[in-house]
C-alpha cells in the first residue's frame, strides 16, 4: 500500500518517510505555504464570511480560528454543528492542498464530526492534522477548542489527491 502514516517524527519532505531517528524536526509541507495569501483568498467566500482566520503552520499542523457570534451560532444561542465542520473541512482542504506539489489538487471525499461541548461566546480553535498521507488520498483529524482549550469538536476528513491536468 502506498500510504504513509504520519507522526511529527517521522517524516521528512512532502509525505515522506524518514527511518533516521536522529534527523530532527521535518515538516511535511510542499515548499513553504503563504498563511498571509490563504487568508486574503478566503475573504470573498464562506471561510472569510465566517470570520475563520488562518494563524500557525506548524511542522505537522495547520491551526485556525473562527469567532462564535452572530455568524456562526444556531437560533438557540450555540455554536452552530455546521460551523466547525465548515472550520474543519477548511482547515483540511488548505493543509491538504500545502501538502501536494502544485501538480496535484485535492478535493473532499468524506467528512465526519463529533460535537462534544456547546460554545456560546469567544472563538474556537481548530487544529488539523494528518493521520494518513498517501499517494491518492488523505486522512486529517480536526480538533476544534473553546477559548478555555476544552475539546468542542473532533473530526475526521478524507481527501482525494488528483492530478492537476483533468
Amino acid at each position: 500500500m502506498s500510504d504513509t502514516d504520519v507522526t511529527s517524527t517521522t517524516l521528512s519532505g512532502p509525505a515522506r518517510a524518514t527511518s533516521d531517528p536522529g534527523a530532527g524536526p521535518t515538516t511535511i509541507w510542499h515548499g513553504r505555504p503563504d498563511l498571509a495569501l490563504a487568508n486574503a483568498l478566503s475573504a470573498g467566500c464562506a471561510v472569510g464570511h465566517l470570520g475563520i482566520e488562518f494563524l500557525e503552520l506548524g511542522d505537522d499542523h495547520l491551526t485556525a480560528r473562527m469567532p462564535v457570534d452572530d455568524r456562526t451560532r444556531q437560533p438557540l444561542g450555540l455554536l452552530h454543528g455546521g460551523a466547525s465542520v465548515l472550520l474543519a473541512e477548511t482547515l483540511v482542504s488548505f493543509a491538504a492542498t500545502f501538502v501536494v506539489g502544485t501538480d496535484r489538487r485535492c478535493v473532499g471525499m468524506e467528512i465526519n464530526a463529533n460535537h462534544l461541548r456547546p460554545v456560546t461566546t469567544g472563538w474556537v480553535l481548530g487544529t488539523a492534522r494528518p493521520l494518513s498521507l498517501g499517494r491518492r488520498s488523505q486522512v486529517w483529524e480536526t480538533r476544534v477548542c473553546d477559548d478555555d482549550g476544552r475539546l468542542v469538536c473532533v473530526s475526521r476528513c478524507t481527501v482525494a489527491v488528483l492530478d492537476a491536468a483533468g
